[in-house]
């Protein structure tokens, strides 16, 4: 089974006011967890990426 695609896009840095990296909108604690979260987890951190970028 392949895995789900990091929602990174290079654009590593984190809004102060925020909190959220300015490129896939994911907090530091999101972003260091992305390796360890099942499938299910990862495919929810999408969706739910989705509605917080607009």
């Amino acid at each position: 089974m392949e895995d789900v695609p990091s929602p990174c896009n290079g654009i590593c840095r984190i809004d102060p006011r925020t909190a959220l990296c300015l490129g896939c909108a994911r907090t530091i604690e999101e972003i260091m967890a992305w390796p360890t979260l099942s499938r299910p987890a990862k495919q929810a951190m999408l969706a739910a990426l989705a509605t917080r970028q607009g």
